[in-house]
């Protein structure tokens, strides 16, 4: 697509159409919205502009209408452009590189951080009797990434990301990692662009009955399990665990073991078998990550 430094080469591009898209571009934080370029009214004066380009209007036809999004989000956003960012995935940058200049994985880490503290306070405010391993606990299972994939798919954010063609034919719009990364972008746009109240709003509503099912499932869950996916989401690797020590009589040992990422110390814990030790590793490493996680 020509950049702004080139609309003045554009012949017969009027010199006032020019300008407009040089401060329609300034306007929006230097992003310039697909729909801003292909849903603009083309009186005669723009034809040869829009000839231009590398993309015509009827050959982008297929962008999501994002008023319909923001109705099932239950946001306005200020900056529309905000919102496209979130859903643009680097297969589609990568395929179209003059139509945008980034992808949302600058977004997928903001989000990442501000849904991790808005459901930590949830839990903390919510909760006062619970403790700081149940909440520890409580929060890794609402912020993994198959909760968050779930929740996406509820609000079909799935058939507003922008991918390129390959990710599209393997079925990108219905795979967790997009559909994940794509609903913490979002959360990171409506921080940007209305804030931390608005993305407390939008969290607390989508997350509700969530929060709520996980919570009444008490402590019976699996903490070794719930570190293995919190782990994957991020790393795409699993944790392993390393037994340190063994001591007392055979009729009351105690066991101490290391649950390890790589070479790098997630946790450590004892019990009266290597599996609690093991369940107590798995917890302190748990806490440890969650706290890194929200910062």
């Amino acid at each position: 697509m020509t950049s702004t430094g080139e609309l003045s080469f554009i012949l017969p591009l009027k010199e006032s159409t020019a300008e407009w898209y040089r401060n329609d571009i300034a306007n929006r934080n230097r992003t310039v919205p697909l729909r801003t370029i292909f849903d603009r009214p083309t009186p005669s004066i723009y034809a040869d502009f829009w000839l231009s380009l590398d993309y015509t209007r009827k050959e982008r036809t297929d962008l999501p209408d994002l008023s319909v999004l923001e109705g099932l989000l239950g946001v306005s956003f200020s900056k529309i452009s905000r919102l496209e960012q979130a859903l643009v995935h680097d297969s589609y940058l990568n395929e179209n590189p003059g139509i945008v200049s980034v992808s949302n994985e600058r977004l997928e880490f903001l989000g990442d951080a501000v849904l991790g503290f808005i459901i930590a306070e949830k839990l903390y405010r919510d909760f006062p009797g619970r403790s700081e391993g149940e909440m520890s606990r409580f929060r890794a299972a609402l912020v993994r990434r198959d909760t968050l994939a779930r929740l996406a798919n509820d609000i079909k954010l799935g058939e507003y990301l922008y991918l390129g063609k390959g990710e599209e034919a393997s079925g990108g719009r219905k795979k967790l990692v997009n559909l994940a990364s794509g609903l913490e972008a979002v959360i990171a746009a409506i921080f940007l662009d209305l804030g931390l109240s608005a993305a407390r709003d939008f969290i607390v509503n989508l997350f509700a009955a969530t929060i709520e099912s996980v919570v009444r499932q008490g402590t019976g869950s699996d903490y070794k399990s719930e570190l293995q996916e919190f782990i994957q989401a991020r790393e795409q690797r699993s944790p392993t665990y390393h037994l340190l020590a063994k001591s007392g009589p055979d009729h009351d040992r105690t066991f101490t073991v290391e649950v390890r990422l790589g070479s790098t110390v997630l946790g450590k814990g004892s019990g009266k078998s290597k599996k609690a030790a093991e369940t107590e590793a798995a917890l302190s490493a748990l806490k440890k990550l969650s706290n890194d996680f929200t910062g």
